[in-house]
C-alpha cells in the first residue's frame, strides 16, 4: 500500500495562499539645494595649498541609489574685506564648482558665498578657522569588542588661549568631532578603533584634522548621528530638518541644506598593518 503524504502538501497551499504584497508609500517631497562647500586650507604644507570646491547636489527620495547633481548653478565668493569677487565653473558638469583662478582663504577675512540656482539666490559667511597641527599619528596594538579592529593613535597640541573645536576625517566617510573642554592647551591623544567593517588591512589612510567653529561642531554632530558614517558621505544624506548657515534670499521656505566653512586642516598619510 502506496502511504500518501498529505500534510506537507496542504501546509505549501496554506502558506502559499497566504502571502501578502504590501506597497508602502513613500512620501516624495521636491528636492532641495544641497551645498556642500566645506573648504579645506592646508596650513602645514609648503607650499600652502586648499580645497575649495562647492558641491551642489539636489536631495532624493529616501529609496533612490543616485543623489543627483545640481547644473548650470552660478557660484561666486566675495571677499568682504575688499569686495573682490572669486567666480567658480563646474568644468566636468558634475555638479562641483571649482575656483576659475586657484586662491588661499586669507586670515582673518570675511567670505560671502553666493549659489544662484533655478533662479533663485543663497548666501553665507564664513571666516577661516585656525587649526594645529597633528603632533603624530601611530598604529597601535589594542583592540576593542570583538578583538579584530585596527587602533588608531592620535596626538596634538591644543592652543590654550583660544575655546577649540576639530573634526577628524579617518577616510571611508568617518568622521569625528571634539572640543577641548577637558584638555585645553594640554598635550592631547587619543584612540580610534577602525572595525573590520570599516577598513581592510593592509592599506594606507589618510587622516584629517580641521580646526571648526562651535555653531560647525554642533551642526556635523548632528548631522552624523542622524545620517551615520559610511552614507555616502555625511552631505549625501542630509536630514530635511537640519539647517545649515546657507540662507535662501529669494525664497526663505525654499531653504538649502548643507553648510559653508573655512577650515585650517592638516593631514598624515599612514599605512595600517594586520596585527591580528
Amino acid at each position: 500500500m502506496k502511504k500518501i503524504y498529505i500534510l506537507p502538501i496542504l501546509l505549501m497551499f496554506f502558506f502559499s495562499n497566504c502571502e501578502k504584497v504590501v506597497d508602502v508609500d513613500v512620501p516624495t517631497i521636491p528636492p532641495k539645494l544641497i551645498i556642500d562647500a566645506s573648504f579645506e586650507v592646508f596650513f602645514d604644507e609648503n607650499p600652502v595649498t586648499a580645497n575649495t570646491v562647492v558641491k551642489l547636489r539636489l536631495s532624493a527620495d529616501y529609496f533612490d541609489d543616485v543623489i543627483p547633481p545640481a547644473l548650470n548653478a552660478t557660484v561666486f565668493l566675495t571677499n568682504l574685506s575688499d569686495n573682490s569677487v572669486i567666480n567658480f565653473s563646474d568644468t566636468n558638469a558634475d555638479g562641483d564648482y571649482e575656483p576659475i583662478n586657484s586662491f588661499i582663504p586669507a586670515d582673518n577675512v570675511t567670505y560671502e558665498l553666493t549659489v544662484i540656482y533655478d533662479n533663485e539666490t543663497y548666501k553665507g559667511t564664513a571666516t577661516k578657522i585656525k587649526s594645529t597641527p597633528l603632533t603624530s599619528v601611530t598604529q597601535g596594538d589594542e583592540t576593542l569588542f570583538s578583538g579584530n579592529e585596527t587602533e588608531l593613535k592620535i596626538s596634538f597640541k591644543d592652543d590654550a588661549n583660544e575655546e577649540n573645536y576639530y573634526l577628524f576625517d579617518f577616510t571611508n566617510n568617518l568622521f569625528l568631532a571634539i572640543e577641548d573642554r577637558f584638555f585645553n592647551g594640554a598635550d592631547y591623544n587619543f584612540s580610534y578603533f577602525y572595525s573590520e567593517d570599516d577598513l581592510k588591512v593592509p592599506t594606507a589612510v589618510k587622516i584629517k584634522m580641521s580646526g571648526i567653529t562651535k555653531e560647525y561642531f554642533t551642526y556635523f554632530r548632528v548631522l552624523i548621528n542622524q545620517s551615520g558614517q559610511n552614507a555616502g558621505g555625511p552631505f549625501e544624506t542630509v536630514p530635511s530638518s537640519l539647517l545649515g548657515n546657507m540662507i535662501n534670499t529669494t525664497n526663505e521656505e525654499n531653504f538649502p541644506l548643507g553648510y559653508f566653512h573655512i577650515s585650517e586642516t592638516d593631514t598624515y598619510t599612514i599605512f595600517l598593518e594586520d596585527k591580528n
